[in-house]
């Protein structure tokens, strides 16, 4: 078979159909069936998921069928799964469409003009341009109906009420319609009023909506956001009809005394992408429960408070005034920024200059630094060629001067889930202050919608409309947060909570913590980390023993430390497996590595600071480091003796600073004082001339 195209001859009658899809499309009489089928195509020869098949049937898809001239609009639904490029859909040479990039699965539905149809007819379905990387996707399901778009699309109408049910009062939120196949369905409406509208996805500000749609089965969700429950409802849909439906959740997760803040939230109005209008931002804002979203377009100011007013919806949420300061070497989002303030700066490769001109502007107390493993510009930040990733340590002088960093970006994920969040780790061992970041990154309503990655912030909740901004960004910068994607932990120490110093020379209390979720989530994994190495790690077999647990709790534990041999940075990671389902779909990765995929939600919090040796503050590994080889007047065999007494995460360190100090990593594991050091000590020093390894293949081979 010829891959590049895919031809099938077809003319079917509807009996063909498995159940669920005849309904939709209506009678066999105006149905001309294309194909009953669903095709895998590729874009490119590599294969993106392992779950696809090795072989795919095309690049494109081309069907031929007999038909009628048409003198009217018709309609065609197409049916689509896993679609992240753009695909172009033709109907004898003209084009119709195109597929809407988006990875879940979705029936659309395309109006097609008059004079269009012919007595002999070829559908095809193509990547468009020229792809830069594999697409794996599946299309089919494929019928004409001799009815407008308008027609097919409004046959019957659904009203929805959205209650909370501690209030008994409507809500804003998020409905989301599928078929009786589980595919999100066209409605026949567009974004108005208070309705922010996608195909199966209906955002409400005021909590009612009334939805036209085909006839038909169909299943409603309700919810808003990670922290409510949700509702759903099966409802049959006659032509003509107009059913009601009532939905009820409530809020589950107890998030009091925590803001939930979107530190990256776009808008197609103001950065050119994506497909959500500013007022549609602000009604989805206020269905995901985001009460301090930061307004984050490329290289503009945007005040968001205007739009908020407009869409009257300023009660729910605070908009902060932000940019992602968008430079060929790095992404930086940063708040608040003054009302009038001048652009910083973007220009310059060179972070010193960036981020100069980013404090520089007036307000900005906050640099985030953006999607660091992901390529823009030609430019991995935390790629080999710039970072140590065993000692967070910027190769070339790169300029550490931003005090967050996404660990999670709901719209950007990476293959492994985990990584950015190791990077972060090494940073604070580094000594850098830093604090961890969820966000999403979203720039649509429905694809990689926003609040899906999450950051909450230490500081009064009771009013999201009138969230004191310094309080919150204070929070930030002293790194008393907790990222949240899908799952929401805190721990303590003692008295001690995330960003305190807490004095353990006496005595090392225990560490509680508790994962918080709604029930259509669960935590399967609980690790505590010190200094970036794993301390105690919960594994879903003991989770099991979790008890009897009010609503919102998935899990909660007190567990003893081990012995700490020096100051330590206490970070608790909770995870668990992806949501499938369509209402809150985790995506897969954006700039994948492999093509096998595993979805996780996690949650982290900021660190605890443990001052083991009883100075009053903590040291981090980096300082304690420095101070040895200091001592042993960078003499090798002096630090291998001073080592043992530390973590592993200080060897990464001292190895770090012997190289900078001119030793050739590879003599730190070649002689016979390495070989009668420790297991942990050898672990850590280890760490950095392997990943120095990695810095010198990459700078060597350009990338």
């Amino acid at each position: 078979m010829d891959r590049k195209h895919f031809v099938l001859p077809v003319l079917l009658s509807l009996s063909v159909l498995t159940n669920g899809v005849a309904p939709v499309w209506g009678q066999a009489a105006d149905t001309t069936v294309i194909t009953a089928d669903m095709h895998h195509l590729r874009s490119l020869d590599v294969r993106e998921w392992s779950e696809f098949p090795e072989q795919a049937e095309g690049a494109s898809l081309q069907l031929e069928f007999a038909g009628e001239p048409n003198a009217k609009e018709m309609t065609l639904l197409v049916r689509q799964q896993d679609v992240k490029q753009n695909w172009r859909v033709k109907l004898n040479g003209r084009e119709v469409g195109a597929l809407v990039i988006d990875e879940n699965d979705m029936v659309l539905a395309f109006a097609i003009p008059p004079d269009t149809v012919q007595a002999q007819n070829t559908l095809t379905i193509a990547a468009g341009g020229t792809p830069r990387s594999s697409d794996d996707i599946r299309v089919g399901q494929i019928a004409l109906l001799n009815r407008s778009r308008d027609a097919h699309l409004q046959q019957a109408t659904l009203r929805v009420e959205l209650v909370d049910q501690d209030t008994d009062q409507l809500t804003p939120g998020r409905l989301t319609i599928v078929d009786d196949q589980g595919a999100m369905v066209s409605v026949g409406a567009a974004s108005q009023g208070e309705l922010a509208i996608r195909p199966g996805i209906v955002y409400t500000s005021t909590g009612r909506a009334t939805i036209p749609l085909p006839a038909g089965r169909y299943r409603v969700y309700g919810g808003r956001g990670f922290e409510y429950s949700l509702d759903q409802q099966q409802v049959q849909l006659k032509r003509g009809q107009q059913a009601d439906v009532r939905l009820s959740i409530r809020r589950v997760v107890d998030t009091r005394g925590w803001v939930a803040c979107d530190p990256h939230v776009h808008t197609r109005t103001h950065s050119g992408h994506g497909d959500a209008t500013v007022q549609e931002r602000m009604i989805t804002l206020a269905g995901e429960c985001i009460e301090l979203p930061i307004a984050t377009d490329h290289n503009v100011h945007v005040d968001h408070r205007p739009f908020a007013r407009e869409m009257q919806v300023q009660s729910y949420f605070t908009p902060v005034i932000g940019n992602e300061v968008t430079t060929r070497t790095g992404h930086f989002n940063i708040f608040p920024v003054a009302l009038g303030a001048a652009i910083p700066a973007y220009q310059s490769d060179v972070w010193r200059e960036t981020l100069d001109h980013i404090f520089a502007t007036p307000e900005v107390q906050v640099a985030i630094l953006n999607h660091a493993r992901d390529v823009h510009g030609g430019t991995t930040p935390f790629g080999p060629r710039h970072f140590n990733e065993a000692a967070g340590e910027m190769l070339d002088d790169w300029h550490v001067g931003f005090n967050g960093m996404e660990i999670i970006n709901s719209g950007a994920t990476q293959t492994d889930a985990f990584q950015l969040f190791h990077d972060w780790l090494a940073l604070t061992n580094r000594g850098r202050r830093v604090t961890p970041v969820g966000s999403s990154d979203s720039h649509d309503v429905g694809r990689h919608f926003v609040g899906q990655g999450r950051t909450y912030l230490r500081c009064d909740d009771r009013s999201p409309g009138k969230v004191d901004v310094g309080s919150a960004v204070r929070a930030f910068r002293e790194g008393r947060v907790v990222v949240s994607y899908g799952l929401f932990v805190e721990m303590q120490v003692g008295e001690g909570q995330v960003g305190d110093v807490v004095a353990v020379s006496d005595k090392l209390p225990p560490v509680e913590f508790v994962v918080r979720g709604p029930g259509w989530n669960k935590v399967n994994r609980v690790r505590v980390y010190g200094n970036g190495q794993l301390l105690l790690d919960v594994t879903e077999d003991q989770l099991g023993e979790r008890g009897e647990l009010p609503p919102g709790v998935l899990f909660r534990a007190r567990r003893a430390l081990p012995t700490l041999r020096n100051d330590t940075a206490l970070v608790v990671l909770a995870s668990g497996p992806g949501i499938e389902g369509v209402y809150w779909k985790t995506a897969k990765a954006y700039q994948p590595d492999s093509p096998e995929w595993r979805a996780r939600t996690l949650s982290c919090t900021g660190p605890i600071f443990l001052d083991v040796d009883g100075d009053g503050q903590w040291t981090s590994p980096h300082q304690n480091a420095q101070k040895i080889v200091a001592d042993a007047q960078g003499e090798v065999a002096a630090v291998y003796t001073a080592l043992p007494a530390y973590d592993a995460a200080v060897a990464t360190q001292a190895a770090l600073v012997l190289h900078q100090n001119g030793v050739n990593p590879l003599e730190l594991i070649g002689g016979v004082g390495f070989a009668r050091l420790g297991q942990a000590t050898r672990a850590g020093i280890l760490a950095y001339v392997n990943a120095w390894r990695k810095n010198e293949q990459a700078r060597g081979a350009g990338k």
